[in-house]
């Protein structure tokens, strides 16, 4: 009998007393997530156009589709802290916690800044108690998004949350505007405790290696970046790793997007252009063993499978035309990490070689992926067609396709190369992600030309006549697959053909391709 009286009511109360700990034992999540323009249904005088109700179809029921979408994303990623970007105020960002606390997600804290004039604010949810939250005002223009700061109790322990949305690169969007944030927020980390334990998470609009990859038209700062020389996650043009980080001075962070391979980091796209806009930077006191520390290599992209359409681009938030269709998500995915209250876990892979490897185009062809990125010494730019190259060291040397990543090369110009993805494609050898270290020169080219139709893939030919029929060129007895990248280009058959450039490239088996109008001309039909 007493048995059974203490399952009945001690049990439930003793259950109740400890569901804190067994709640937060574990590790905890931390997300940020852009959620691309979460309006209400009220006029307040500061919407973008596409989002004043009564205009475009954004209405009342859009934002319950839109809030029911967003909770759908925020209910699945499942953080127990959640930086957001992209609300448009505390009443809608209101009823976004009303419908998360209706569908079981409930959030019990919650903060979000307070800027005058500015048509979207950050946001912040949590499960722990939220001790205080304040903006921190950034001040080069007056319609400027705030940085959230908030106070988290976690176990015992205080961890600063800082929620960023830096300004885009669209519409005069300048580095020295994101050096702003930078600026703002590294102002306030100076007045922290040493050892007090804090993470930068946010839509910074930078990637993570922007110190390699800001480009020219948006340079207003010397080649300076807020997210690499002001939030300082860079040492001597490489970024800091964990092994370097746990040593770091204060004001050093880590960028969490190299725990993964580099064909996954990535979180937004445009135009076919994969970018790491959003972040987690993590500061030395993550990696003490004191406190809260990171868990080692949680870092991750939110992927659900309805994120994506079906041919795999991110399933954002439609329109037609002008018009709102109730249909998608964001154009961001969510990042992610764990933390613990348990001391950092060091690994084998914290410390890496920061050297970069030189290697010739040669070795590109020995291996299927690299580990690391290499260096290609004074590669020169054979061809270069919209966003194809072709690069070759030596005259007598391999040739080596770039698909992408051709920005700032020049035909005819030599550079030392930093080659960070390599892949096949039907058998074709090719470089999809690199980055210009600097020029080195300027090349003749007229020796790194081929004429043998029988080469090796990845060269360059010129100069060769011969008959286009039923899709092959025909020279001097010697058939080989003719391919037009705009299909407009080709010819009639039995077309009498003058090569000027060529690619010999590979789809199944050797073929050429041309990329141009001005690659050949039509001497017969």
């Amino acid at each position: 009998m007493e048995l059974q009286l203490f399952k009945a009511v001690v049990l439930p109360y003793l259950y109740l007393l400890l569901l804190p700990l067994f709640l937060f034992s574990a590790p905890f999540k931390v997300a940020s997530y852009n959620v691309e323009n979460l309006f209400d249904a009220k006029v307040q005088g500061t919407e973008y156009d596409e989002f004043i109700p009564g205009k475009h179809n954004w209405s009342q029921k859009m934002v319950n589709i839109k809030l029911d979408h967003t909770a759908e994303v925020i209910c699945d990623l499942n953080a127990d802290i959640l930086g957001l970007q992209e609300i448009e105020n505390r009443f809608v960002f209101e009823a976004l916690q009303k419908r998360l606390k209706r569908v079981g997600c409930a959030y019990n804290y919650a903060a979000i800044t307070h800027k005058k004039g500015s048509s979207i604010q950050v946001a912040l949810l949590s499960r722990f108690p939220i001790l205080k939250s304040s903006d921190i005002e950034v001040s080069y223009a007056p319609r400027v998004r705030n940085i959230l700061e908030a106070q988290i109790e976690v176990e015992g322990e205080v961890l600063h949350i800082f929620v960023n949305h830096w300004k885009s690169k669209s519409r005069r969007g300048y580095e020295s505007k994101r050096m702003a944030y930078a600026k703002a927020l590294k102002k306030r980390l100076e007045r922290l405790p040493d050892e007090r334990a804090y993470i930068v998470m946010g839509d910074l609009n930078s990637n993570y290696n922007a110190h390699l990859t800001l480009k020219k038209r948006l340079d207003d700062s010397n080649g300076l970046t807020g997210i690499a020389d002001i939030l300082n996650t860079v040492e001597k043009d490489q970024l800091l790793d964990k092994s370097q980080i746990k040593k770091a001075a204060k004001g050093y962070h880590y960028n969490t997007w190299q725990d993964l391979p580099f064909k996954e980091r990535w979180s937004h796209k445009y135009y076919g252009n994969k970018s790491t806009l959003d972040h987690i930077l993590l500061p030395p006191a993550l990696f003490d063993s004191k406190g809260i520390d990171y868990v080692n290599n949680s870092f991750a992209v939110f992927k659900a499978p309805y994120l994506f359409t079906k041919k795999g681009y991110i399933n954002r938030w439609q329109m037609k035309g002008s018009k709102h269709r109730g249909k998608g998500y964001s154009d961001h995915l969510p990042v992610y990490a764990l933390f613990d209250t348990k001391a950092y876990r060091v690994l084998k892979s914290d410390k890496k070689e920061r050297t970069l490897l030189s290697k010739p185009i040669e070795y590109l062809y020995t291996v299927e992926t690299l580990e690391r990125p290499i260096l290609l010494k004074n590669a020169v730019v054979l061809l270069k067609r919209g966003r194809y190259a072709i690069l070759k060291q030596r005259a007598e040397g391999r040739g080596i396709f770039v698909y992408g990543s051709v920005n700032g090369l020049e035909e005819g110009s030599m550079y030392d190369l930093r080659v960070q993805e390599i892949s096949n494609y039907k058998g074709l050898k090719e470089i999809t992600a690199l980055v210009k270290v600097k020029k080195t020169g300027e090349v003749d080219l007229k020796n790194f030309y081929v004429t043998d139709l029988e080469n090796r893939q990845n060269e360059v030919l010129r100069d060769i006549t011969g008959l286009y029929k039923n899709g092959h060129l025909y020279v001097n007895g010697v058939k080989i697959p003719l391919y037009f990248k705009n299909k407009k280009l080709k010819p009639k058959n039995s077309s009498k053909l003058k090569i000027d450039y060529a690619h010999l490239g590979y789809y199944k088996k050797l073929q050429l391709v041309i990329y141009s109008k001005k690659d050949f001309t039509i001497l017969e039909k």
